[in-house]
């Protein structure tokens, strides 16, 4: 490969290396005018071309050229200023993707919490917006039961997993313990194994960014009640291509790409 076919830049004091082919991706770009020394704000220095722009942002800059897709990790907050880098570079079908506020606008995520008695069991039902966060709880819940055949001690009793149900990608349904107050009468706890399984959840949810919306009785008769929970998520990366005609300025098309589970 001779040294023409191979571009050094300096940008904000941060060096990148690509081919000169990269950077004639678009001919009306400023990086395309550069190679022809046709815009006197880049310098050619030492066999670099020196620009005075923030180092950081080009390397999203030069992944769009080579790629024509955008790719922004999970909370990336500088969008404003890399489409005022696109425009400065006078990428337009870029900076006209990072206009696109639709696509970059943090969506609400719901998780409900509904605990509910059924004869003398009682149940939790977690429902999520978001398939992946009902997988991961899934993943993270294990629920013990005792078996009264490995001991005549109930401290002593075996205790064996006890699979929950999945009725969809959406939902998970598993058991808890209840408790017999003075004449018998069942009351629901919320516990089992002497653990606060509402506490526990509402702790997790919390912990992963959820915050308290409502709650509410759904049906006193049947004992449901219902913990609303929401947060807003940033999808967890952007990508869109652009559909580009020989020698053009392409056409941006974009669309959200969930490049992380739980989004």
């Amino acid at each position: 490969m001779s040294s023409r076919e191979v571009v050094a830049l300096s940008v904000g004091g941060v060096r990148f290396v690509t081919r000169a082919s990269t950077l004639r991706r678009f001919p009306e770009s400023r990086l395309a005018r550069m190679l022809s020394e046709e815009d006197e704000e880049f310098k050619l220095v030492d066999g670099e071309f020196f620009v005075d722009r923030d180092g950081a942002l080009f390397a999203y800059i030069l992944d769009f050229l080579r790629t024509l897709r955008v790719s922004l990790p999970a909370g990336f907050s500088d969008v404003e200023r890399l489409r005022r880098e696109a425009e400065f570079y006078q990428l337009l079908p870029l900076a006209e993707l990072l206009g696109q506020e639709h696509l970059l606008k943090p969506r609400p995520e719901i998780l409900e919490l509904r605990f509910f008695l059924r004869e003398t069991q009682a149940f939790f039902r977690v429902f999520g917006s978001c398939s992946s966060t009902v997988e991961r709880l899934a993943e993270q819940i294990t629920v013990f039961t005792a078996q009264r055949w490995g001991s005549l001690f109930p401290s002593q009793q075996p205790l064996a997993p006890l699979p929950s149900e999945r009725p969809s990608h959406h939902d998970l349904v598993f058991q808890c313990g209840t408790e017999r107050a003075a004449g018998d009468q069942l009351v629901a706890r919320k516990l089992i194994n002497g653990v606060n399984v509402l506490g526990l959840l509402v702790d997790t949810f919390l912990k992963d960014g959820f915050r308290l919306v409502g709650t509410r009785t759904v049906s006193s008769e049947e004992k449901v009640e219902c913990y609303s929970f929401e947060r807003l998520q940033r999808p967890a990366g952007l990508a869109v291509a652009v559909s580009q005609s020989p020698g053009g300025s392409g056409a941006a098309q974009g669309k959200r790409s969930h490049t992380q589970k739980g989004k």
